[in-house]
């Protein structure tokens, strides 16, 4: 207190400069007028800067000489550890929603307190999106892109077992976007017991704001059916209660893959089957909400919602 009190009377004794000499830009004007009292400071380190200031306007000095410039060291390390803990949290929401689209079957099997759960914390993803132009970043973009969750209804029909015939599964669902030639393919990979194979779509997109692309078909693809080199069977299995052997069966089966073997050869040589889409009314947009090297969010028609990962992301482990 005392000190500050010092430093009041220092201030009420700084002799006034004359309005000639006062320079327009100081913002110590108001101690020229007698009777003002003297102003609040944030601190002794400012009021002494005012003061400094003030003797300058005088004499025409230079304020900082005396004082130094402030310190600039600090800012970038304090942007450090502010940048810190919102890296912390998107690693974690990142992990929670790998655990909550486990076991969903890419969104087919997700309960509806799944879907709840799995829209929060997309939100809070979104919200932090490290990439707000995506658009601007097609690196990022680039590459193939696997499909893990969706609430795009189109697509479950295909996804659910009952509308496959027996032992063809829905092995992967691919979007490979090449951004130095704007083109987009679409692929759906089917494996069975005997063969595996791709039904694709290719598209043209462009840009039409920082966030979003439209996006035309212009043709499907069919794949050439890979078939397999061998069928692996287990000698027995267990069925209500019995267990079944399948010992007699391995000759039959030896018998298919001979054959197998022999088509294969001659299937393998085919081209893949490309149908020209021609309609009007293959276009669709897709609006990027969130992206970083390993994931993707995207929301498109009818309020659907894509989350993907990058291939080779630890995402997918």
């Amino acid at each position: 207190m005392a000190g500050a009190a010092s430093l009041n009377a220092v201030a009420l004794r700084v002799p006034s400069p004359s309005p000639a000499s006062r320079s327009p830009g100081h913002g110590v004007a108001i101690l020229a007028f007698p009777g003002t009292p003297p102003p609040r400071f944030p601190s002794l380190r400012a009021a002494r800067r005012v003061l400094a200031r003030a003797a300058a306007a005088a004499t025409g000095g230079d304020p900082e000489d005396e004082w130094g410039n402030e310190p600039e060291a600090a800012a970038p390390a304090a942007a450090a550890v502010a940048e810190a803990p919102a890296v912390s949290e998107v690693a974690e929401l990142k992990a929670r929603l790998k655990e909550a689209l486990y076991g969903t079957e890419r969104g087919l099997r997700a309960s509806s307190e799944t879907r709840a759960e799995v829209v929060e914390l997309i939100t809070q993803l979104e919200a932090r999106n490290p990439t707000p132009a995506p658009t601007e970043a097609l690196t990022l973009l680039n590459g193939k892109w696997i499909l893990a969750y969706t609430s795009f209804s189109q697509l479950f029909p295909l996804l659910g077992s009952g509308r496959l015939p027996a032992l063809v599964m829905v092995e992967e669902i691919s979007q490979t976007i090449d951004s130095e030639n704007f083109t987009v393919q679409n692929c759906i990979k089917f494996s069975g017991p005997l063969a595996t194979t791709s039904v694709s779509t290719n598209a043209k997109f462009e840009v039409r704001s920082p966030k979003r692309v439209q996006i035309k078909f212009d043709e499907g693809i069919i794949g050439t059916p890979q078939l397999t080199d061998s069928i692996v069977l287990p000698e027995k299995f267990e069925l209500f209660g019995q267990n079944i052997d399948l010992t007699p069966l391995k000759g039959i089966f030896s018998s298919i893959e001979n054959a197998a073997s022999s088509v294969a050869k001659t299937i393998s040589g085919q081209p893949p089957l490309k149908i020209p889409i021609r309609t009007n009314n293959a276009e669709s947009w897709l609006l990027t909400t969130y992206l970083d090297e390993e994931l993707r969010i995207s929301r498109g028609d009818g309020s659907s919602i894509f989350v993907l990962f990058k291939e080779g992301s630890t995402l997918l482990n």
